[in-house]
């Protein structure tokens, strides 16, 4: 995209599609200025303690419903203690003729702990700490994945409570599902799609065009790119992408998972930064399903999505026309991208 196209869609509303899931976003950007009179969010201001007495997570501690965390000195995994899932739920129908449908769905959730210090991020903690992160993730991926029944391995943190996180140790979850979930099964499709279209791989052609492009792009090591993608919906979204095509965490080589661990410290340090608070964010990664089936067109990548819009207390809410409609944003990608780069420079 150059030239009087370039221009043109920086200053006039137009709508890019997503091509992992088919779907469309409203750009805006002529609004990007517009003044601000909604609801301000709260920024946390005080330190963290390195250990807190009250948090369920910190070692040593008893949890809500009675457990007692170990005494751990790196990650710690266990089953959610108020799980959204379960792995015996009742078999049968549950709907009633073609218009009420449901079935059940079993699954299994697990917490990970990133850290046993509670004041920590996976920007404040080291290469070696976040690779021992990595590492429990692609274990867990096989040890879930390997479940017959599990079709799907969803791994993900949800950063701050503004992002619904309940508590402010560092941690994410898992959540394996029976069936494939409604966004990774819209990507299988369209990954599907392309690759017996055009004999090659969606992720790996559009990270090319990207590179090439270098208005999107916001941060690279030797094994992984991180760009603001062309159709992005939140303010500073980012995609997360291995250069090589692999399908999931065990395909990773030794220095490409270090790559990735590197990838994450510099992502959270570089949102950090862009507003001066904790950022915000909901992150995830999206893997081969497990299946038991091949899925040569799958290549694995993370999603990036923070809602500040404009500032620590700005956000942006999904309501009205992008619930009703369709998805919609003020600020350019290529525009976001730009900020974003100036932090890593």
């Amino acid at each position: 995209m150059g030239g009087q196209t370039q221009d043109l869609h920086a200053a006039t509303p137009h709508r890019r599609r997503n091509q992992l899931t088919g779907e469309w976003v409203l750009v805006s950007p002529h609004r990007a200025t517009r003044p601000w009179q909604g609801q301000l969010e709260t920024v946390a201001g005080d330190a963290r303690p390195a250990y807190d007495p009250t948090c369920y997570l910190c070692p040593g501690n008893s949890r809500a419903n009675g457990a007692q965390t170990p005494d751990y000195r790196s990650t710690f995994v266990f089953d959610n203690d108020f799980a959204a899932l379960l792995p015996d739920a009742p078999t049968g129908p549950y709907g009633s003729g073609d218009l009420l449908v449901a079935e059940p769905e079993r699954g299994i959730c697990r917490v990970v702990c990133f850290a046993p210090r509670h004041d920590l991020t996976l920007g404040d903690m080291d290469g070696p700490a976040i690779r021992q992160v990595v590492e429990t993730w692609t274990d867990q991926y096989v040890e879930l994945g390997g479940i017959p029944w599990v079709r799907h391995v969803q791994i993900f943190e949800n950063r701050g409570a503004m992002m619904g996180a309940s508590n402010p140790h560092p941690h994410g979850q898992i959540w394996a599902n029976e069936s494939m979930p409604n966004e990774p099964a819209k990507e299988l499709t369209r990954q599907r799609e392309y690759s017996a279209e055009h004999t090659g791989c969606l992720l790996c052609d559009y990270a090319e065009i990207e590179r090439r492009a270098d208005e999107r792009t916001v941060l690279e090591n030797d094994h992984f790119v991180a760009l603001v993608p062309f159709w992005a919906v939140w303010p500073f979204e980012t995609l997360v992408l291995p250069k090589a095509h692999r399908h999931a965490l065990p395909d990773l080589m030794p220095a490409e998972r270090d790559g990735l661990a590197d990838m994450l410290r510099r992502l959270a340090r570089g949102y950090d930064s862009l507003f001066g608070v904790e950022f915000p964010y909901s992150m995830g990664l999206h893997q081969s399903p497990t299946d038991e089936t091949s899925h040569p067109e799958w290549h694995l990548h993370a999603h990036y999505y923070p809602p500040l819009l404009r500032s620590a207390t700005v956000r942006k809410f999904m309501v009205g026309y992008e619930l009703l409609g369709q998805p919609q944003r003020d600020i350019t990608p290529e525009a976001a991208a730009a900020r974003l780069r100036e932090v890593w420079r």
